[in-house]
């Protein structure tokens, strides 16, 4: 887990892609928490992550302030940061919001919508399907690229935001059967993509709706 055993960053701090240790300690706990190696509720200890990540403290403490304003963490007792829990009143509570507001997104960013990004998250998902094996990360990835593309093209910088911190919610909460919503979801993306490359706003408003609702029907049949 160490960075050394990734590649030693140079002197300057930064690796061969330019990102400052900071960033890079960021996206590590990011992953961290995604993987579940970092549950709801769990007290990260400084010294004991800095040690595990090989690195100073410095940069780990510039790494959890920024995951606190994304609401990824939160402030404990004392001194340390502690993952934030999501329970499933508050997961549920999410979804019916982004359902309100996720399918105008989407219905807003079908003219802004690159045809070349439609058809790599088409790939994507067609890939993720044929695979022979299930990977939670691809799950994830496949997902983010769908739902991110919905927010970056919408258009309007404060449903962006919003949807943005209903995802890191929804993101937290702990699904323990995620794999039994590969076919689901891949299907349901597929739709979606499906409308918005037709101009069909009508149409897309209904699939990113079908596929909300689905997730809440899922979360209350299974938790």
């Amino acid at each position: 887990m160490q960075f050394q055993h990734e590649g030693q960053l140079p002197p300057d701090g930064k690796d061969k892609t330019g990102h400052n240790l900071t960033t890079l300690t960021y996206n590590a706990i990011s992953d961290m928490i995604r993987d579940r190696r970092l549950k709801g509720g769990h007290v990260i200890v400084e010294a004991r992550l800095a040690e595990l990540l090989g690195i100073s403290r410095t940069p780990l403490r510039e790494a959890l302030q920024r995951l606190e304003g994304e609401g990824m963490v939160r402030k404990g007792q004392g001194r340390n940061y502690v993952v934030r829990k999501v329970d499933i009143g508050e997961y549920l509570q999410s979804l019916r919001l982004r359902l309100l507001i996720e399918p105008e997104a989407a219905a807003l960013a079908i003219p802004l919508v690159p045809r070349r990004l439609l058809d790599s998250i088409r790939a994507e998902i067609d890939a993720l399907m044929g695979a022979t094996a299930y990977h939670t990360d691809a799950h994830w990835f496949s997902d983010d690229r769908l739902h991110n593309m919905i927010i970056d093209f919408c258009g309007n910088a404060v449903m962006g935001k919003v949807l943005t911190e209903l995802r890191v919610t929804t993101r937290l909460f702990e699904i323990d059967r995620l794999k039994d919503r590969l076919q689901p979801d891949s299907t349901e993306h597929l739709a979606i993509l499906a409308a918005m490359e037709a101009g069909d706003a009508a149409a897309t408003r209904q699939t990113v709706a079908a596929h909300v609702e689905s997730l809440i029907a899922f979360a209350r049949k299974n938790l």
